[in-house]
């Protein structure tokens, strides 16, 4: 089996905009570098500056619209950009309200409402625990594509690597196994289950995919993508290859 790395991305404010990346330099035992290193609470939910569980958080499975959001780092800069509301340049650490102004005309009225901007703990705010990378199959989303009649974009699954070069869902096999990518190795921990906002297209913030279904038919679960802890901090580009030692 080979397989190799053919995208990249990290999402700096949880559930709100993605980023492509053509390298990385992972350190060991934490996450893909300013990935979730933020996040905007919601409801009465409060920063206690530790991880908190994901429903205490604006998300594309709460708020659809967020997934057609895109983003670019530069310094300690933000730039997101969505289809409707346009660009906005922010700085994380003084400039929250601005961002919740522009986030509040494409998040739902009937939900909680995002109320601030807070800085995720070192290890990051992913919806699991403990700090990870997040590695998906283009194999495997072309199949589940295939099941739907339709094609999906890999943005809706929100992952740091996307590899190519296995078999459909081969990576759920390699829960307990270590991985080599680049000069990085790597300690497969579980599988990701799903939620709803793998179910909106990234382009328009529209549910038009119902994915957990599929799911569910074609193959007894919802789950998609695989999380690793990282044993041995190193560099990643596009084009490195998979090896499951």
């Amino acid at each position: 089996m080979t397989a190799t790395v053919k995208q990249m991305w990290r999402h700096p404010i949880k559930g709100i905009g993605a980023e492509p990346l053509t390298e990385v330099r992972l350190e060991t035992g934490g996450p893909m570098p300013l990935d979730r290193a933020w996040a905007v609470l919601t409801g009465t939910s409060e920063d206690t500056g530790a991880w908190q569980p994901c429903r205490n958080f604006a998300r594309g499975c709460f708020g659809p619209e967020l997934m057609a959001i895109t983003s670019e780092c530069n310094g300690d800069q933000i730039t997101l950009r969505h289809p409707k509301q346009g660009e906005i340049t922010l700085d994380p650490s003084t400039d929250g309200a601005r961002l919740l102004d522009w986030l509040l005309p494409i998040y739902p009225a009937e939900r909680p409402q995002p109320h601030s901007l807070i800085k995720a703990p070192a290890g990051g705010m992913a919806d699991a625990k403990f700090s990870a990378v997040s590695i998906l199959s283009l194999t495997s989303l072309k199949a589940l594509g295939e099941a739907l009649e339709q094609d999906l974009d890999p943005r809706r699954f929100r992952g740091n690597l996307w590899i190519d070069g296995t078999a459909p869902f081969e990576e759920f096999d390699w829960v307990g196994r270590e991985l080599k990518i680049g000069s990085t190795r790597l300690e497969v921990v579980d599988r990701i289950t799903r939620c709803r906002a793998t179910e909106t297209n990234p382009d328009t913030g529209e549910r038009d995919a119902n994915t957990l279904k599929a799911l569910r038919e074609h193959w007894g679960h919802t789950d998609f993508g695989i999380r690793a802890k990282v044993l041995s901090g190193g560099d990643i580009a596009l084009s490195d290859s998979l090896e499951v030692l």
